[in-house]
């Protein structure tokens, strides 16, 4: 098969071992910088151009879609689909999964376990807010965050409406969560490929620090999922309707509460703690999936 991989940057980790996973198996694989993509919108003929030359048809495309570049990026996977080529995860549940709000919103109605969350616009609603998640501490974030950028753990609720306050002063918008102490700074990222967990990792908080993002000094071991943890993620990324995805998941008294679901998951983190070989499996469900045209574009909200 042909397959390409959409990614900025063909010297990362998750980037090179999807090619060299793709290419022992027999595949040829192409790494394409999603940002020198442009389209060649044309009704019933759709191209997609690369550095002056149009793209030949790919098999399949692994988009490595970077949350900065989330709105072209989307707008090129869409293009692939519309030649026929079939995208480990679709342009539209992408989008949807980057919606920290919307995603939040869809996995509250299928009944997922959450955090209590709260949003609003006003900042007279501040405090109301504040009470209705639990009150302080609570989680404050940023919508459009990534890598634990932009989470905050205010401690009181004065210092969560101060923040609250200025982040609205910035027009930034935000979502207010409940803080899962009993998850004692750790959550797991559990890596869903089609419809299994195929590795976990709990991830540890650096001292002092309540995000456990490896990005951020945490560490990472091999876990045992329990059953509930395991349908959980599995669930969550059915919900979004991706293929291939992270799922960060807090061990709360009342069981699993969904962080996250990331349509462009690492693969460092979680083969170093697992020794699995992730980027294999995806590549084998990309063998066992990959037809022309099979993209779902599922109209899920």
């Amino acid at each position: 098969m042909k397959i390409a991989i959409l990614s900025r940057n063909k010297k990362l980790y998750s980037t090179s071992r999807l090619k060299e996973a793709g290419e022992a198996r027999g595949h040829e694989v192409d790494i394409i910088d999603t940002l020198h993509c442009y389209m060649d919108i044309t009704s019933n003929r759709p191209v997609v151009r690369y550095k002056g030359n149009e793209l030949p048809q790919y098999d399949a495309v692994i988009p490595r879609i970077g949350a900065s570049i989330s709105f072209y990026g989307t707008a090129v996977v869409r293009q692939f689909e519309m030649t026929g080529s079939f995208c480990v995860n679709e342009s539209v549940a992408i989008s949807r999964s980057r919606d920290k709000l919307r995603s939040t919103q869809l996995l509250s109605r299928k009944g997922i376990g959450l955090p209590r969350t709260g949003f609003a616009n006003r900042p007279d609603n501040i405090k109301d807010l504040i009470k209705n998640v639990g009150g302080a501490p609570c989680v404050i974030k940023l919508l459009e965050g990534t890598q634990g950028i932009g989470v905050v753990l205010a401690e009181t609720s004065k210092t969560a409406e101060a923040i609250v306050e200025a982040f609205m002063g910035l027009n930034a918008d935000i979502l207010i969560q409940e803080f899962i102490k009993e998850a004692g700074g750790a959550d797991i990222r559990c890596f869903v490929v089609g419809d299994r967990v195929v590795a976990a990792m709990k991830r540890q908080g650096a001292e002092g620090e309540f995000r456990s993002n490896l990005h951020r000094g945490g560490s990472a071991v091999l876990v045992k999922l329990t059953p509930a943890e395991r349908k959980t993620a599995v669930a969550a990324a059915n919900i979004m309707g991706l293929n291939v995805c992270g799922v960060d998941l807090l061990r709360a008294e009342r069981g699993p509460v969904v962080m996250e679901v990331n349509s462009s998951p690492g693969l460092e983190g979680i083969e170093a703690a697992t020794k699995k070989d992730v980027a294999d499996m995806v590549i084998d469900f990309i063998e066992k999936n990959a037809k022309p045209n099979k993209n779902r574009t599922q109209g899920k909200g």
